[in-house]
């Protein structure tokens, strides 16, 4: 009778334990959120661009993630987003079940080292991010109907936005780069509530973000009461924010009006503050996050529940006009990059820490 050697049975029974494993993982992804719901936590008020991304992307990891939870959209508007965020570090476990999804409204007072963050956001796990532009509109009263315009308003240009070191910032940053005279009214619960300002004629420059701006403004442009003037831009393939964003192609960027305006191109820390801030605000434009010490299996999940979602035909479909048509970025392309984006150089971190309490008194 053939008797297996004692190296090969050893190395059966460890091919059979791995391979018992390996089926054991499987199961645990596919029914992994079975009866579960996970809970998005959005800082913000109803109506934003956070808002309506979460809303839009809700049912798509309804469908893909494994065990198909229920997945509840959750605001907590109030301090730029701060406190939904600090509520986010002290209350959700790394259990999978509570995940932030914000914007640079979170991530720009941590790099700012705010004394109300207690949130500590390079330790969190970032599941996935949306890119998004931003398109900057201003109201026909203003007389305004081309870059050129913003120079010779035919009224006083009032922008209402959230807090200036949210994700208000890009936008300042962009009015301070083009030399521009703005009343800046902060204090709205988000940007939603922002452009209502706008449609009621008390504040008659505005910016949205790519979902905001797709659902709730282009109407508004169609019907003459909005009028597009610029977009943040997107980084090119030198690394410069200076191409135009793919979803606006129409629109000319930061960059260009800034050419259009002075002659040349733009230079010194006023234009490294808005690349390095605008980068990281419209790269990863709507990041979610998982709390720190969430599993890598989970991780893993929400990898292969990406891909799921940017291979849905449905969601290719319908996000065109919901978010512009943007891709899904896995953490895989997302964690080392946002890592170092959130590491600004000191010279660059000193002047917008200036800027902001110098001019927008805000205390850092």
């Amino acid at each position: 009778m053939f008797t297996q050697p004692p190296v090969l049975k050893t190395l059966s029974a460890a091919v059979l334990v791995a391979a018992g494993g390996l089926a054991a993982n499987h199961v645990l992804a596919e029914d992994f959120y079975e009866g579960k719901t996970i809970q998005m936590v959005v800082p913000f008020g109803e109506g934003g661009a956070t808002y309506v991304a979460a809303k839009f992307l809700e049912p798509f990891l309804e469908k893909h993630l494994p065990g198909n939870p229920r997945v509840n959209v959750q605001t907590r508007p109030g301090g730029g987003s701060i406190l939904g965020a600090n509520w986010f570090a002290q209350n959700a476990e790394p259990d999978g079940e509570t995940i932030l999804f914000t914007t640079s409204s979170t991530s720009n007072p941590y790099v700012l080292g705010m004394d109300a963050v207690e949130y500590d956001l390079a330790a969190m796990r970032p599941a996935y991010s949306l890119p998004f532009g931003a398109v900057i509109y201003v109201s026909p009263r203003t007389g305004i109907d081309s870059p050129a315009g913003l120079k010779e308003p035919d009224m006083p240009l009032i922008y209402g936005g959230i807090a200036a070191a949210a994700s208000d910032l890009p936008t300042l940053l962009a009015f301070e780069l083009l030399d521009l005279d703005i009343q800046t009214v902060l204090g709205f619960d988000g940007r939603g509530p922002a452009r209502l300002s706008f449609e009621r004629g008390e504040t008659n420059i505005d910016f949205q973000f790519t979902p905001a701006y797709m659902s709730q403004v282009v109407d508004m442009v169609e019907a003459g009461s909005a009028v597009p003037i610029m977009t943040g831009g997107s980084v090119g393939e030198d690394g410069v924010l200076s191409a135009r964003d793919a979803a606006f192609p129409d629109y000319p960027s930061v960059y260009e009006v800034y050419e259009e305006l002075y002659g040349e191109a733009p230079s010194g820390v006023e234009w490294d503050a808005f690349q390095s801030i605008g980068a990281v605000t419209f790269n990863y434009g709507l990041t979610a996050y998982l709390p720190e010490g969430t599993p890598d299996e989970i991780l893993e999940i929400f990898e292969q529940t990406i891909a799921a979602i940017n291979g849905d035909p449905e969601y290719q479909e319908r996000s065109v006009n919901a978010v512009g048509g943007y891709s899904l970025l896995p953490a895989s392309d997302v964690t080392e990059s946002l890592s170092e984006a959130l590491q600004p150089s000191d010279e660059v971190r000193e002047h917008l820490r200036t800027l902001l309490s110098e001019k927008y008194d805000v205390d850092l």
